[in-house]
């Protein structure tokens, strides 16, 4: 009986942990959207609508699952300062790389749909951030998992 127990509580930290990676990721596309140059600023309101969107319904899941989601905190610290359309593309890339790191984990943590649909969040993170950056990595949501939690700030991520 445990067991089962104990599968419910690792599936709701995992989803927890996506859902304050969405609210982030939503913040810190406000800070994108502030400072992108007019050419991309559809790719950064369609990477918010996104990211809103998965951010509901992970909201949704969590409820489902008889627990009260996560909230959003009122700002985020940001890895770095964001002055201009460069750094904000930069910060864009930086958003989906911590994204597709918390997937992979839920994708590692959980089973069936749950985690098809995890699969496919991290595989339209990854997409994303190659869009932003102009290059891929090898396996996206890993090494950029291990450099940032390497220097991850005690403040949420933005």
């Amino acid at each position: 009986m445990s067991t089962a127990r104990d599968a419910k509580a690792e599936a709701l930290r995992a989803l927890q942990a996506a859902l304050a990676a969405e609210h982030a990721a939503v913040y810190g596309y406000g800070v994108v959207g502030g400072r992108i140059r007019e050419e991309r600023r559809g790719q950064a309101r369609a990477a918010y609508d996104a990211h809103r969107a998965r951010r509901d319904a992970l909201a949704r899941e969590v409820r489902d699952l008889g627990a009260e989601p996560v909230a959003a905190a009122a700002g985020y610290a940001l890895p770095f300062a964001v002055p201009d359309s460069a750094a904000a593309v930069r910060l864009a890339a930086e958003l989906e790389d911590r994204v597709a790191g918390v997937y992979a984990d839920l994708v590692r943590s959980a089973e069936g749909e749950r985690r098809a649909a995890a699969a496919g969040a991290l595989r339209e993170a990854a997409v994303r951030a190659v869009r932003w950056r102009g290059e891929s990595v090898a396996f996206p949501g890993l090494a950029e998992r291990s450099a940032t939690a390497s220097a991850a700030p005690s403040t949420p991520p933005a």
